[in-house]
């Protein structure tokens, strides 16, 4: 079966038509061993995070992990999707939210039955232990690329922090923010990188001027307040000359983001197909087989005589 691309697919559900134009604003400081990326996911993230009824600290948790996946992603370049994983023993044993080349967003939790969610519970209280997996899906022409690290720090922006730190890639800082405001759920992540001396530093500068460009930076960026990273009001720009004007900062074309579920009618039909016909039959309830998307709570219905599936694994051959 060959999938349609979205635009043209009529059996996705109505899900919300919502992009956010100046979603991710990059920018640079100019002759300085820094680059970085101001995330405001703005109304989308109000969209995304309305997906399911989860309390308050679930959401906000969510929301960061979907601004960080935005944060991040954009900072590749890849034909795909970038996804981070995360598993723990926590009351949320799972958390999984992805973003597309393109800026398409999407994710969900999965929250154990019964769980109690204290208002002012920390990323660590909620997920336990356990790891976190950063995965950039190439596609089919290529192996994804992976690295998994243990769940360590309070905080997401921590946990996060912890892998960059371990890894043999270029330090970078986090700062993430997820609440509802006046004007409904926002979600919103700086995200500072140290780039190679080679690239585009001025020649001027030392390798401890460097550093010291660097810890600057590091130093203006927690000044940063969650108000300022959620405020609708206040652009990207008077934010980040806020925090670098001394630097020189110098902002970059800015990327566009979405909501971003990919779930389809079409799609999940051709994934009923490979059950075999007694599978089938235990997932229909009064004729009706019905398959939920997880990112976006859609039910699909399908009548079980529509589904022809493969046929029975033959018993006793000997």
């Amino acid at each position: 079966m060959v999938e349609l691309p979205a635009f043209l697919d009529s059996t996705r559900p109505k899900v919300p038509d919502l992009s956010v134009p100046r979603g991710v604003t990059p920018f640079y400081l100019p002759a300085r061993p820094v680059r970085g990326r101001l995330v405001r996911l703005g109304p989308l993230a109000a969209t995304l995070l309305s997906r399911h009824r989860h309390p308050a600290p679930v959401r906000a948790l969510l929301g960061q992990a979907l601004a960080l996946a935005a944060g991040l992603s954009t900072a590749l370049k890849f034909n795909g999707s970038f996804s981070i994983q995360i598993r723990g023993d926590g009351p949320i044993p799972m958390l999984v939210v992805d973003c597309t080349e393109d800026g398409a967003l999407r994710g969900y939790v999965r929250v154990s039955e019964g769980a109690q969610f204290p208002d002012d519970a920390v990323a660590r209280q909620l997920l336990g232990d356990g790891y976190i997996a950063f995965t950039v899906d190439h596609g089919l022409d290529r192996e994804p690329s992976q690295g998994i690290v243990a769940i360590e720090g309070r905080t997401l922006a921590e946990m996060a922090d912890y892998y960059f730190s371990t890894s043999e890639q270029l330090p970078v800082r986090l700062f993430l923010a997820a609440a509802e405001t006046a004007s409904g759920w926002r979600a919103s992540a700086l995200v500072l990188e140290r780039v190679a001396g080679a690239g585009g530093v001025g020649p001027e500068l030392s390798a401890a001027e460097q550093e010291e460009a660097w810890h600057t930076a590091c130093l203006l960026a927690e000044t940063i307040t969650v108000d300022e990273l959620l405020d609708d009001a206040l652009s990207p720009e008077r934010l980040l000359y806020r925090l670098f004007h001394g630097e020189g900062v110098a902002v970059s074309r800015p990327r566009t983001l979405s909501f971003g579920c990919r779930c389809s009618r079409q799609r999940l039909g051709g994934i009923l197909e490979g059950f075999n016909q007694d599978d089938l039959d235990h997932m229909a309830v009064e004729g009706q087989i019905v398959m939920t998307c997880e990112f976006c709570n859609f039910d699909f219905r399908f009548a079980r005589d529509d589904v022809a599936g493969r046929p029975n694994p033959t018993e006793g051959i000997i």
